[in-house]
């Protein structure tokens, strides 16, 4: 027979933001377990509010299936002893397994003869199976727990009912003092207790009760109201998906309506508009036809349209003292200079073992013009760029971004333009905080992103140089996402920039410019070098590299991010070529003798040493790869290795590298040392997996 079970977990208010994942978690939770206790289904259907978490399983099976199984003890020689007795092993053994020395068959397996014993294993009842989701419930991860009472039970939010009905039937268990039933609860201010007659009543039993359990259909009806207010009031609307996500986790019967405010607050910028209704009150924006942001909005109310006039008026109320702050803010803040807001920046610390952010801008300004110049900036650029970095944390000083901290970087380039700085120098201002996330949007000026990875550089040296270096799940200052930000726009501009040993030339760079820094940039150098690894690591993952070639371009001997990316893609380019195998052969080859030798880079190849024609042939064609090594790409270069392979197999058939005369053995672990320095450069060929 096909069973359907309903499993609700009744909680108080969640946070919007964890209602999705926190379905989507219970889901997999539950699976997981029915699939371990050998309980089959047809599928299960997800519901979620903002007070409950519900799973429909359709399609259960009556009971496990029974198991046969052949279950493997001690060897003989463990279970016997000399007179052929019993051991406490074999005793110990069966009684484990529910029998008893009498049910002992010998088996051999390999060779040699083990203890078994054959068990039957009834399958339990569905109901009984069923009744072990508490376990399940009370194990699941939250960003957030709260405990509640005088328990010691940590979950979202403190648990009010359970629902646990197999078809028409309860299935009993308890969790705390809440015991599982048949009770659901309706909409808080509409709704009552409902009580479900089958499981599969559910979705209507709540629908009937003011609560649209199904999230989907929810978000679709929030939506279709939404839509008719824009189409009879002739508005457009920028229906942010994150937004209507949230909105929909915050109701349960969801009712949309329009509201306004006065036009005068249009004065402000739009991203000051934007963020008084999206971000502080999860209200929809508006704009006409021509992109001009409209006084209305329209907000989603967690209810009927019972007293709706009440209700718009209300939210309309509660956005004015926002717009007022902030008109205020924006008229204060124009009377200080940019300068003023800089000196303010004396006093606001970066970080206490660090220091202020304004000494943070003097070294990010000789570190950006250190990236400058590598990348061959104009001179306009260079003088925009060093602008931008004396400035670019101006704004958070200024009352707006005081209280909207959101807008950092924004109200920057906003203010910065009013002031009259350059439009390039205003846009790297609200650049320099990009990419926001591992996956947002990247800057799209040259000065903007020059100066969001000097800026991202900056941070990350100054904290390993403190000592407070990211470990485990512990990165309080984000230097994980800021680091594969900066390898981000890197990979996104093809930027050639030695980022992976730069510590030393940027120390000179402060003290050419007279900088005074209190800490040393240069420390854990080599865990600096490891960190951005891990992230070059991740973004190729990402890419869907094979592992094997990662594990080579990221243990390199390369400075350049760039350089390591365009390694991973030459040899996925190459990867299936039907000479690759004997050319990885012939350069790891070389990669392992040559670590027999000194690895001195300074020792010269002496060819008045070579005995065979094939070791000139070498030598001139490794002379020629690295005197054009810095003039080629890396694919180039890659491909000069390749082209190499030949040479290299006669070179080792014909010569001896651990000669017995000790020089001409020491000659031939130099040539081979250099030309390994060469490979290393792409990677450790030695980690390829090749077939």
């Amino acid at each position: 027979m096909a069973n359907s079970y309903l499993l609700e977990v009744g909680v108080e208010e969640m946070p919007a933001h964890v209602v999705t994942p926190s379905i989507k978690q219970l889901h997999e939770r539950v699976a997981n377990y029915l699939k371990e206790q050998r309980i089959s289904f047809d599928e299960i259907q997800e519901f979620a509010t903002p007070r409950r978490l519900a799973l429909l399983i359709h399609g259960l099976s009556d009971k496990q299936p029974d198991v046969d199984e052949s279950v493997k003890g001690p060897a003989k020689k463990i279970a016997q002893d000399a007179d052929g007795n019993w051991t406490k092993a074999a005793i110990g053994f069966t009684r484990g397994q529910g029998a008893s020395v009498d049910d002992i068959e010998f088996k051999e397996v390999k060779g040699v003869e083990y203890v078994f014993v054959e068990k039957h294993i009834s399958g339990k009842p569905v109901a009984e199976v069923l009744q072990g989701l508490p376990d399940v419930i009370t194990s699941m991860n939250f960003p957030t727990l709260m405990k509640w009472g005088y328990n010691n039970l940590q979950f979202i939010r403190p648990i009010r009912w359970l629902v646990s009905l197999l078809n028409d039937q309860v299935v009993p268990f308890k969790i705390l003092d809440v015991e599982a039933g048949r009770i659901t609860r309706g909409h808080r201010f509409l709704g009552h207790e409902v009580e479900l007659k089958q499981a599969t009543d559910y979705e209507k039993a709540l629908h009937d009760d003011f609560v649209i359990a199904d999230q989907t259909k929810r978000k679709q009806l929030i939506e279709k109201q939404i839509d008719k207010i824009i189409s009879a009031n002739d508005w457009v609307i920028d229906k942010d998906p994150d937004l209507l996500e949230e909105v929909n986790n915050l109701v349960e019967w969801p009712t949309a309506f329009a509201g306004s405010f006065d036009k005068k607050y249009l004065v402000l910028p739009n991203a000051v508009l934007i963020t008084s209704m999206k971000d502080n009150q999860r209200f929809f924006y508006l704009r006409d036809h021509e992109g001009n942001l409209l006084p209305n909005f329209i907000a989603v109310r967690n209810g009927n349209t019972d007293y709706l006039e009440n209700v718009i008026k209300g939210n309309e109320r509660v956005l004015v003292p926002r717009l007022e702050d902030a008109k205020f803010f924006y008229e204060e803040d124009q009377k200080i200079s940019i300068d003023e807001y800089v000196e303010r920046l004396k006093r606001v610390s970066f970080h206490d073992k660090i220091s202020s952010m304004y000494d943070k801008m003097q070294r990010v300004a000789v570190i950006a013009a250190v990236l400058g110049k590598r990348l061959n900036f104009s001179d306009e650029e260079l003088a925009d760029l060093d602008r931008a970095a004396h400035i670019y944390k101006f704004d958070l000083t200024t009352q707006m971004v005081g209280e909207f901290a959101e807008l950092q970087g924004v109200m920057g380039e906003i203010y910065a333009k009013l002031f009259g700085e350059k439009p390039a120098v205003a846009q790297a201002i609200r650049e320099h905080y990009m990419p926001v996330s591992a996956e947002g949007d990247l800057p799209e000026s040259k000065i903007g992103a020059a100066l969001a990875i000097a800026d991202k550089l900056d941070s990350i040296m100054s904290f390993f140089a403190v000592d407070m270096i990211p470990s485990g799940s512990n990165d309080p200052y984000a230097l994980r996402r800021q680091a594969f930000g900066i390898v981000r726009i890197i990979a996104d501009r093809n930027w050639h920039l030695p980022l992976l040993n730069i510590q030393p030339e940027i120390v000179k760079a402060f003290d050419e410019a007279g900088l005074d820094v209190d800490i040393d940039i240069s420390k854990n150098a080599a865990q600096v070098r490891s960190f951005f690894m891990d992230r070059i690591h991740q973004l190729l993952s990402g890419q869907h590299m094979k592992h094997d070639v990662i594990d080579a371009v990221t243990d390199t001997q390369s400075a350049d991010i760039e350089n390591v990316l365009d390694a991973a893609n030459a040899i996925k380019a190459h990867h299936d070529d039907e000479n690759f195998k004997g050319v990885v052969e012939a350069l790891t080859r070389v990669l392992r003798i040559a670590k027999k030798g000194n690895n001195d880079s300074s020792v010269k190849v002496d060819p008045s040493l070579f005995q065979n024609p094939s070791e000139q042939k070498l030598y001139d064609a490794v002379n020629d790869l690295v005197d054009k090594s810095s003039q080629r790409t890396v694919e180039d270069n890659f491909a000069a290795l390749r082209s190499l392979a030949p040479i290299i197999s006669e070179y080792f058939d014909e010569n001896m590298i651990m000669d017995k005369d000790e020089n001409v053995k020491n000659n031939r672990l130099t040539q081979l040392g250099i030309l390994a320095r060469q490979t290393y450069l792409i990677g450790n060929l030695d980690k390829l997996i090749v077939k």
